[in-house]
């Protein structure tokens, strides 16, 4: 079977999958399309991809799409048309949507085959990213397949147990780019507090977090392996993983891992 593609939303990560997906050969340009607010950004993806664009949901649906991926921003599922609750019928309805719950979605949309609720996080803009997500009850081969690939597009994929995981993956890998990036400028500010240049510190702070990454990656060893190597006793690392451990870093991160699975759960409540 031949399935068409329909994108609610043309932003950052729509644009990530659908050029993953022209990328890997998995769909055709004629087998998507989109459409989004009137921001310009559906004309632009569909200049750059050759997919279809349309000016309305009602229109994007009256294709009659097998597959339709809600990639607009969480507030304005509201916004959406009543009647996409019949002209949805039949679709396999993906959420890449935060804080959207598989009830709210299938309130929504009553006549769906099925509901997929994802976490995708921002890495999957360059194809590095990680995705959980959860179908909303008992799906087909073909349907898993085809979220499967979809998802794929944009890094690793996981799919779920239970709705809670999605709040727990929001907390590790959805806001975990974060945690990457804040730690880098901490690394930067304490570069130029003992005395390098803003430029070097910025270049060696980047460096050193980017390569650390890549070194993870392609090593069997597990990540305090990696540390245990770097570290001579009684020398300048064990001095600076004494005052981690000191300050309990490892208590920090659990917190703030916390703290935003907290705030998925409010959200998904609001």
């Amino acid at each position: 079977m031949k399935h068409s593609i329909a994108f609610v939303g043309a932003g950052k990560m729509v644009s990530a999958i659908v050029h993953g997906l022209l990328r890997a050969n998995s769909f055709s340009a004629n087998q998507m399309s989109c459409c989004s607010a009137k921001d310009g950004t559906s004309e632009k993806l569909a200049q750059s991809t050759g997919i279809s664009g349309f000016e309305s949901v009602e229109d994007l649906l009256a294709e009659s799409p097998s597959v339709l991926v809600l990639g607009c921003k969480p507030q304005q599922i509201k916004d959406l048309p009543e009647s996409i609750s019949k002209s949805s019928a039949g679709c396999l309805v993906l959420s890449i949507m935060a804080g959207i719950t598989t009830q709210k979605l299938s309130e929504k949309f009553p006549e769906a085959r099925n509901i997929v609720r994802s976490m995708p996080n921002t890495p999957g803009q360059i194809g590095h990213g990680i995705t959980g997500y959860l179908f909303a009850k008992a799906s087909s081969d073909e349907d898993r397949s085809i979220i499967k690939k979809i998802l794929s597009s944009l890094g690793s994929v996981y799919e779920l147990g239970e709705e809670e995981d999605l709040d727990r993956i929001t907390a590790i890998s959805g806001s975990g780019p974060a945690y990457v990036f804040e730690f880098t400028c901490a690394l930067e500010e304490a570069a130029r507090a003992i005395g390098l240049s803003g430029k070097l510190a910025r270049k060696i702070a980047l460096g050193t977090v980017t390569g650390a990454a890549q070194l993870m990656k392609n090593s069997e060893m597990y990540p305090e392996e990696l540390r245990d190597q770097v570290t001579s006793p009684n020398g300048t690392t064990q001095a600076a993983l004494e005052s981690f451990s000191a300050d309990e870093l490892r208590t920090i991160v659990r917190h703030a891992v916390e703290a935003a699975k907290a705030r998925s759960i409010e959200l998904s409540h609001e």
